[in-house]
Order: structure tokens, then C-alpha cells, then sequence
């Protein structure tokens, strides 16, 4: 049995989480999707990257980043992050602390002082966190076919924050890796789920669920779940009106 299969037993988990995966899978027809997907892919990219920074505190739009009219190190590693995804996609399963380390440099290259001490790459834990993340990558590198992709996705974003390996710019990282958790697991393969916008749309639930996570009780770790999959629900929505947005500007 899978680990993490009694989670699905929690009360009204496996319900948002298969409302989620309808909700992906209606948005996966769209007709702007039908002739390949890299327009929509390319514009996901953008709102993804606006959306993380956002949750992050950072106020920089879509049309700001298409146009790089920005000089903030932060925005562009964020950018550098989501542009490296599909390329780490297939590395996720395979080399999972691997893949995080080089997200991590990706979003911390250029930072000239953070006022913190830290290495690119480098993870800072105790023995207690060294261990959860041990763990977190057994999890990801021996996978079952029992656990829902939107659930494997939760769990990585829900530890990563919890633990916080990186010192500087660990809320990017957990959120990017639970976008390559979604792609390896075959629910998003193309990263088309604008998923972070999701989480801002509701975002104080966002920061309310992920302390709950943290706490590791029964109803901690419910809340999280379902905030998981009303996050993937209206990150599908997001989608949706990229997809209808470029069809009615191609028209």
C-alpha cells in the first residue's frame, strides 16, 4: 500500500481531488488546444510566473514580464524557473533533490544580497527536516499508481514549504516542483494548469492551509488537500480564459 493512501480516506479529500481532475480534463478539450498547445503553453508560462511572484509579494504583471520590463533579480529568476520546467520534467521522477537544487540556483543566481546566508542549490535543514526530505524523494522516486496526481502534487508543495530546505526563495521552489510533480504524474504533462494563479485566487486560504499542513494533524492535512484541489479547480479555470482570450485574438 501506498504511504500516502489513508489520506484519501480523510473526509471530502478524494471528492476536491476528483473534482479537480474533471475540471482539468474539461479544460484539456478546449478547442484552442486542438492544433497544439504551445501558444497556450507560452501564455500560462507568463500568468504562472505573475501569479507565484504575487503570492510572494511581488507586483509585476503579465504585460510587465512579456515585455522584461523589469530589473528586479527576483522577477527574473522566477521567469528563469518557469522557463526551465518542461526541460526538468522528465528529470522530477528520476532525480528529484537533484532537480530542486537546480531550481533553486535558477531563481537565486543573480540575487546580489539577500541578507541571507545561503548557497544556490544548497540544502539548509536539521536532521529532523534532512529526514522528511529523504522521504519526500523516496515518495517521488518509487511512485504507485494508488495516489492521485493531484495528490502527489500536494504533498511535495505541502512538505517543501513546511520544511523549508531553502533559506531564500523557498516558496518558488515548492510551488515549481509541485508543477513538475503534476507533469510526471501524467495530470498536467504540457504544464498547461495555471495552478499558482489558483492559489492567489484564494490565497489567504492558501496561507491558512499550508500552516495547517504543518501541523500535521488529521485536520491540518485535510485542509491543505482540499485547498490542493479548489487550487487546481480554479488554476484549470485560469487556463480556460487564456485558451478563449487567444482564440478570440486570433479571430
Amino acid at each position: 500500500m501506498d504511504p500516502l493512501a489513508p489520506l484519501l480516506e480523510l473526509s471530502e479529500v478524494a471528492d476536491a481531488l476528483e473534482n479537480a481532475r474533471a475540471n482539468v480534463d474539461r479544460m484539456l478539450w478546449h478547442e484552442a488546444l486542438r492544433g497544439g498547445d504551445e501558444l497556450v503553453a507560452a501564455e500560462v508560462a507568463l500568468h504562472s510566473a505573475s501569479a507565484t511572484l504575487a503570492l510572494d509579494g511581488y507586483d509585476c504583471d503579465v504585460e510587465r514580464l512579456r515585455d522584461r520590463d523589469f530589473d528586479d533579480p527576483a522577477v527574473s529568476g522566477v521567469l528563469r524557473v518557469v522557463e526551465a520546467l518542461p526541460g526538468l520534467a522528465p528529470m522530477w521522477p528520476v532525480s528529484p533533490r537533484y532537480v530542486l537544487a537546480k531550481l533553486h540556483t535558477l531563481a537565486t543566481k543573480e540575487f546580489p544580497d539577500a541578507g541571507v546566508d545561503f548557497e544556490p542549490g544548497r540544502i539548509e535543514v536539521d536532521d529532523s527536516g534532512m529526514n522528511r526530505i529523504n522521504a519526500l524523494c523516496a515518495l517521488i522516486t518509487n511512485p504507485t499508481k494508488e495516489i492521485p496526481a493531484a495528490m502527489a502534487a500536494a504533498v511535495v508543495h505541502g512538505e517543501l514549504l513546511a520544511v523549508r530546505p531553502f533559506p531564500v526563495a523557498n516558496n518558488v521552489v515548492a510551488r515549481a516542483a509541485a508543477r513538475l510533480a503534476l507533469a510526471s504524474k501524467g495530470l498536467d504533462p504540457n504544464l498547461l494548469i495555471t495552478v499558482d494563479a489558483g492559489h492567489l485566487e484564494r490565497a489567504p486560504e492558501y496561507v491558512g492551509a499550508q500552516r495547517a499542513w504543518s501541523t500535521g494533524t488529521p485536520d491540518g492535512v485535510r485542509s491543505w488537500l482540499k485547498h490542493y484541489g479548489k487550487a487546481l479547480t480554479a488554476g484549470a479555470g485560469e487556463t480556460l480564459q487564456i485558451c478563449t482570450e487567444l482564440m478570440k485574438d486570433a479571430g
